[in-house]
């Protein structure tokens, strides 16, 4: 399937931040130190944890665009 250059772009940036939300996440949980229930132990997990929170759900919102655009140019197909 032929995809739009606007589209193709929305997927890789999509993909590319909900990509380092997924990496900073799994850093804050095992190099960081971890996470206990009052947050994290270190100051690089604290960072972590803000990119975290957000490129996770920035990035899903991008995918969530980029998908429902190639469903729409599939029905008009």
């Amino acid at each position: 399937m032929q995809m739009q250059p606007d589209t193709r772009k929305l997927l890789t940036t999509g993909l590319g931040i909900f990509g380092t939300g997924m990496l900073a996440a799994a850093l804050m949980l095992t190099v960081f130190g971890g996470v206990s229930r009052q947050g994290p132990h270190t100051t690089g997990g604290w960072l972590a944890l803000m990119v975290a929170m957000g490129c996770l759900p920035t990035g899903l919102l991008t995918l969530l665009l980029a998908l429902s655009k190639l469903a729409g140019k599939r029905d008009r197909s």
